[in-house]
């Protein structure tokens, strides 16, 4: 399977999750290393435009597609169950905990998750210190530029 992150350019090849790490998200807690990927190009963009400044336009970022291999088993979370309040902004606790779990249990190296920005897609996020990490890899990056009218005012 192919999937797809946007990265700063000197990051593009950094698989660790440690961003994810030094920050949180909505599926995991600061101290927690997870990395976030997308099911397309085009969510993955939305996803980083929502935590863009309107206005600012994200400069030197780069396209990297990612493969997993077909033979790792993947653990989804569906929305149905979820519950209501898992989209909101800020995010509720409940998703982080549900993301911690799946990094603490370590029984998978893929979590599917709906994405909160764009309703019917997936983001799949992956565990850097799972067994089998070592077995995904970076196949390509190539930079990428965001379209302005996704940031105006």
């Amino acid at each position: 399977m192919i999937v797809y992150r946007l990265s700063k350019g000197m990051y593009r090849n950094d698989l660790s999750g440690k961003g994810a790490e030094l920050a949180g998200g909505r599926w995991n807690s600061k101290g927690i290393a997870m990395l976030y990927t997308s099911e397309s190009i085009a969510l993955c963009t939305v996803e980083v435009a929502v935590h863009m400044p309107l206005g600012i336009v994200p400069k030197d970022y780069h396209l990297v597609r990612i493969e997993i291999p077909d033979t790792v088993a993947i653990h989804e979370i569906s929305e149905e169950s979820l519950p209501a309040t898992w989209k909101s902004f800020p995010h509720p606790n409940i998703t982080q905990e549900m993301g911690d779990n799946f990094v603490m249990q370590s029984e998978f190296l893929v979590l599917k998750v709906p994405s909160a920005t764009v309703q019917g897609t997936y983001n799949y996020l992956l565990n850097p210190r799972h067994r089998e990490f070592g077995q995904v890899q970076v196949v390509d990056t190539i930079p990428f530029e965001f379209d302005e009218r996704l940031f105006v005012k």
